[in-house]
């Protein structure tokens, strides 16, 4: 099905680019929500009438989105899910959860909005691309932890399983230095016998 682009659709084309779409790509996504017109003879001078009109509207939007991309880029989210010893989650972080931390944060953003390559399954800190205009995009860190403390440790570089380590070495020092401690008190009081 031929389609005349009202807008700019990514991996498709820019504003009024007549494409070749599925019908059912066209019929349930493209029509529906105006970003496209069926080309057709009528549609085409309509949409030439209206292109200036058009071109302003996403100016607009577009200047809009990038006022939202300077306050957005590189800000950094923390979601808590439980997660097993070895960092997998018990199921995984969606495009939900992650435009739910966004309007916590002070953003609005749809789920729609929200790029995942692949979904979040484990524990750690997460590179997530937000679409703010369809020419847009925003960087935000999703920090994945168990607990608000371990988000705090993986926000300042550090590893669970560093800190775990290094919490057992302290642990184990303080230990043997109290071995060390009561062995010289030993030996001094069995020196203080025999010189007496």
């Amino acid at each position: 099905m031929k389609v005349v682009l009202l807008e700019r659709i990514g991996k498709l084309g820019q504003m009024g680019d007549v494409v070749n779409v599925k019908p059912g790509y066209a019929r349930n996504f493209l029509l529906p929500r105006k970003k496209a017109l069926r080309a057709n003879k009528e549609n085409l001078t309509r949409f030439e009438s209206q292109r200036v009109q058009l071109e302003a509207i996403n100016l607009e939007k577009k200047t809009e989105a990038e006022a939202v991309f300077e306050k957005l880029s590189g800000q950094k989210f923390v979601i808590l899910r439980q997660a097993g010893e070895t960092g997998q989650l018990y199921g995984s972080v969606s495009t939900r959860d992650i435009a739910d931390a966004l309007g916590t944060g002070g953003f609005t953003a749809e789920r729609n909005q929200v790029v995942l390559d692949h979904p979040i399954k484990t524990i750690g800190l997460h590179p997530v691309n937000i679409t703010l205009h369809p020419e847009v995009f925003a960087t935000v860190t999703i920090n994945v932890a168990r607990s608000a403390e371990e988000a705090e440790r993986q926000a300042a570089g550090l590893s669970a399983k560093e800190d775990e380590d290094d919490v057992a070495a302290g642990f184990e020092g303080e230990e043997s230095g109290e071995e060390i401690l009561e062995e010289d008190e030993v030996e001094i009081t069995v020196e203080e016998e025999t010189e007496a």
